[in-house]
């Protein structure tokens, strides 16, 4: 985990009651539903909270679960992978306002992005929003003001 993701968790976890954090402790680190699966960090290990930062990682979660689209955060990078029939992952940066067509003939990771702490130089907040009746995930940056966020924490 990234030095200042850490000292951001340690600080929530201050604010916190212990109502809210057993709360917390008891949601799960996974949810199925319809062919997809949601984790925060990844499939391989979830509670272990690594990152997937290329085509490798990309492809242990991809391998670690029969859904056909996983949809993922901890990264804070926008980023779509997929899994073609032989096996191999490639990945690629979508772009904002562009939908991308999840075929039923690969395996799809998606990465949103985040709403702060972005890691691709960008500090505009990024988000994807997935329409499951066509299979269209189209991602979007919006700006906003990082640096009044940023003093008011």
């Amino acid at each position: 985990m990234h030095a200042d993701a850490q000292r951001a968790v340690e600080w929530t976890r201050g604010q916190l009651s212990a109502e809210q954090l057993e709360f917390l402790s008891r949601l799960p680190l996974t949810v199925e539903e319809g062919g997809r699966l949601y984790v925060h960090a990844n499939v391989w290990a979830p509670q272990d909270w690594e990152y997937i930062t290329g085509v490798f990682d990309a492809g242990r979660s991809l391998r670690a679960t029969p859904c056909g689209i996983t949809f993922c955060g901890h990264v804070h990078e926008p980023t779509l992978y997929h899994m073609a029939a032989g096996g191999r992952v490639f990945g690629f940066t979508p772009v904002p306002g562009t939908a991308v067509p999840l075929s039923p003939r690969r395996r799809w990771l998606a990465i949103p992005g985040s709403a702060g702490q972005p890691r691709d130089g960008n500090p505009a907040a990024s988000y994807a929003v997935f329409d499951d009746s066509t299979a269209l995930l189209t991602w979007f940056r919006v700006p906003y003001d990082c640096d009044t966020a940023a003093r008011d924490s």
